[in-house]
């Protein structure tokens, strides 16, 4: 995938992990599904365009809505100010990413 960011065209090469379309269909029927990503939007967006092509999520968060803190891009989740954090979940292979509310983490491993 062919990916411009600053002018610039990147070569990128996508997998989606295994049963992320299953994953995706399932929790949409039942949450409100929104990535939260340290990208930048002109990367994430053709990327989350070829994961979620039926359109189940539906907000999509970038870089320039972490909190820089300490040397790390955070996703504060108190950003999501319609949700409750007692009802929000993060799933994060980066717990620097959720230091502000470990408690609602999941932790996953990085997609090999």
């Amino acid at each position: 995938m062919d990916i411009m960011v600053d002018d610039t065209f990147y070569k990128v090469f996508v997998l989606k992990r295994p049963g992320v379309d299953e994953f995706l269909e399932r929790v949409a029927k039942l949450y409100e599904v929104i990535i939260f990503t340290a990208s930048l939007p002109q990367y994430a967006n053709p990327l989350l365009d070829m994961l979620d092509p039926k359109g189940t999520i539906t907000s999509r968060l970038f870089r320039e809505h972490c909190t820089f803190h300490e040397g790390y891009f955070v996703k504060d989740l108190t950003l999501l100010r319609h949700q409750s954090l007692e009802s929000t979940i993060i799933v994060d292979n980066s717990p620097m990413a959720y230091m502000f509310q470990p408690e609602n983490a999941i932790d996953c491993i990085r997609c090999q």
